[in-house]
């Protein structure tokens, strides 16, 4: 699995599987609606531990930028050929 998402994707993932399950954990969501919030949940947490989402290549998305996966080089590094 090639990485797909970045900095800001995982974070904005993991801020919103807290609140969900905050929702859940305190009540405010119950029933059929928290099983699929705490699904839900837990897909943005799992998602943003591996940098993958699987839904992404289908459509074509990837928010990592060109440097995902630590493929580029620094610029310090670029012009220290000699």
């Amino acid at each position: 699995m090639k990485k797909n998402m970045g900095k800001t994707d995982k974070s904005i993932r993991l801020v919103a599987a807290v609140i969900l399950i905050a929702l859940i954990a305190t009540g405010n969501v119950t029933g059929t609606l928290a099983i699929i919030l705490g699904v839900v949940a837990a897909v943005f947490i799992a998602t943003s531990l591996i940098s993958f989402c699987p839904l992404y290549p289908i459509l074509g998305i990837s928010t990592c930028g060109k440097c995902c996966g630590g493929g580029c080089k620094k610029d310090s590094d670029a012009g220290n050929a000699a």
